[in-house]
């Protein structure tokens, strides 16, 4: 069995472009905003991009993407391949070499022992792990010595580079988080909140959903890096303030997720102070269709569990919804050339794409036609359609964001149209998106009929990612509301096929095998998809180094950033 174009250029090692700079903290202070703001610093105990990317700065994967999608090793001297043998011939064990003599920010050794504590930590049955897809099919990690990790896998794994890999799945310090175990996880208040990493800043102060003040890790592997001492993380406010405090005042440095209309950041740009950077990823905007009973007459067990909706459950219901759509308009509204109209849940790589007949045109009759066929209409003479005796009445919640609620707006008209009553709530994105297992109001406990939002993953292969569909990855009480399977989708078709992905080494197969699972993701009620987003983002023309990367954490090489003389 062979390992073919799945590699991504693995085989090369990574060399770091030259430093643009000599001497460690030389060029000062970088700031950085965020407008949904970190609360967490422990990415696996957040499924929120912005939690992920700032922690991004502190600890680190063995394994990254580069700014083009390619692996590249990180905390090691090469990727482990067939070649190198690293990878066994039946592809069930995986042999990393650690760099010798890294160090921990506190000056400590960075062993293989903190490998296999991560594992430990993501896959404690008592716990809640955010990112648990990425250590699916591990059987065992072991450790023969100080810089080797073992990964031995239940079955064969023709795409072994997901634990440990990307800004998604990074090393946590085994002496910091020992205590931190099973359900001690989201308690450890000190821990999640100033991770001891190997990564190019150390914290100095957070304030959740605020600020974060770091400096320079003094024990970084690189001396000369990295070129700023200090780090301002703002987070909070709204994405026209963020994209104005770096293209138009110059306030900060680099600013995040710009999602703003195409002529707002054009106006922003003759201010002259910075430039936008984009590029296509896997990032899809999309509605998540409840697969649940969201009542709040039912307590949090009873709404957790994967039950039928009331009337999301029946196809004529979500296909009505989807028809409903104007895509075509959201893009114009929304995105202008950053956005293309997809109705796939992996729009990239397009290899793993889907093509949907009809996504770009909105049926309004024909939506109401398939209600129609299908016995749910307004018997009552409200203008609300009912399904045995329960109106169509949604609650539809997404983050606060101008084109998210000019995308409710519109959304809601469209679906009033066709005979539904939508109330339309938004929350802030730094709730919203974060890893607070007392909030109601967060994406994963999904209170609501509908939400909407947008998210990705790291790297080019989506089988991981796609394993946030699988019934038993559902946030739950007792994974302390943790799990990526926001909608609680259940299809044993589904996790059947899932299994035969993780099992496929041939990549022509992989991608037809990738297809369909979106297909049946969308087409059995999981998700509405809207707009493929470009990620778009700024960076001050003083700031040099920045190189946008759609396929890990934007903040992946910041060890390389400079300022500009």
């Amino acid at each position: 069995m062979k390992l073919k174009t799945l590699m991504l250029g693995a085989a090369a090692s990574f060399a770091l472009a030259p430093a643009a700079f000599a001497e460690r903290g030389a060029d000062g202070e970088v700031k950085i905003i965020y407008w949904q703001a970190p609360s967490i610093l422990n990415p696996f105990l957040s499924g929120g991009t912005k939690d992920v990317e700032s922690s991004s700065m502190i600890i680190e994967p063995l394994l990254r993407y580069d700014e083009t999608g390619t692996l590249v090793p990180w905390l090691v001297d090469e990727i482990p391949t067939l070649e190198n043998g690293g990878l066994t011939e039946d592809l069930k064990q995986l042999t990393y070499k650690l760099t010798p003599g890294l160090k921990w920010s506190d000056g400590s050794d960075f062993t293989s022992e903190d490998v296999k504590f991560t594992y430990e930590y993501c896959s404690h049955p008592e716990g809640g792990c955010a990112q648990l897809t990425k250590f699916e099919g591990i059987a065992s990690v072991e450790t023969p010595d100080a810089t080797t990790v073992v990964i031995t896998y239940e079955n064969p794994m023709p795409n072994p580079y997901t634990a440990f890999v990307g800004g998604e799945s990074p090393i946590l310090q085994k002496a910091q988080f020992a205590d931190c175990l099973g359900a001690a996880a989201s308690t450890c208040t000190d821990q999640n909140f100033n991770p001891i990493g190997t990564g190019p800043f150390v914290v100095d102060e957070f304030k959740p959903n605020d600020v974060i003040v770091m400096s320079a890790n003094p024990n970084y592997r690189d001396p000369a890096k990295p070129a700023f001492a200090k780090v301002t993380f703002k987070g909070g406010g709204d994405a026209a303030a963020a994209g104005r405090a770096v293209l138009e005042t110059g306030e900060f440095d680099y600013a995040w997720n710009l999602q703003l209309a195409p002529d707002v950041i054009a106006k922003m740009e003759e201010g002259g102070k910075g430039t936008p950077v984009a590029g296509f990823g896997p990032l899809l905007e999309r509605i998540m269709l409840n697969n649940t009973n969201p009542s709040p007459d039912l307590g949090p067990d009873e709404r957790s569990v994967v039950r039928p909706h009331p009337f999301l459950s029946d196809p004529a219901v979500y296909k009505a919804m989807s028809m409903a759509i104007d895509r075509p308009l959201l893009v114009e509204v929304g995105y202008g050339k950053a956005g293309r109209v997809s109705c796939s849940w992996v729009p990239a790589p397009e290899a793993f794409a889907i093509e949907v007949e009809g996504c770009d045109v909105q049926d309004l009759e024909g939506a109401k036609a398939m209600l129609d066929a299908a016995g749910i209409v307004d018997t009552d003479g409200d203008g609300v359609r009912e399904k045995d005796g329960v109106p169509l009445s949604i609650l539809y919640q997404t983050s606060t964001n101008a084109v998210r609620q000019d995308f409710q707006a519109l959304i809601k008209d469209w679906w009033e149209q066709i005979g539904m009553e939508v109330e339309l709530r938004n929350i802030d994105g730094s709730v919203f998106f974060g890893g607070d297992a007392g909030s109601p109001d967060t994406f994963q406990k999904f209170y609501a009929d509908v939400e909407m939002y947008a998210n990705t993953f790291n790297g080019t292969d989506p089988q991981a990612y796609l394993g946030n569909g699988l019934c038993d990855k559902a946030p739950r009480p007792d994974t302390q509301w943790q799990g990526e399977n926001i909608s609680r989708f259940c299809d044993e078709e589904y996790d059947a096929l899932h299994k035969q992905l993780s099992e496929t080494a041939d990549m022509a197969e992989r991608q037809r095998i990738g297809k369909e699972l979106s297909r049946i993701a969308f087409e059995r009620g999981s998700l509405i998809p809207l707009v493929h987003r470009g990620r778009l983002s700024a960076h001050a023309t003083s700031l040099g180094g920045v190189k946008l990367n759609v396929w890990d954490s934007e903040l992946w090489n910041v060890a390389d950033w400079y300022r500009i003389k």
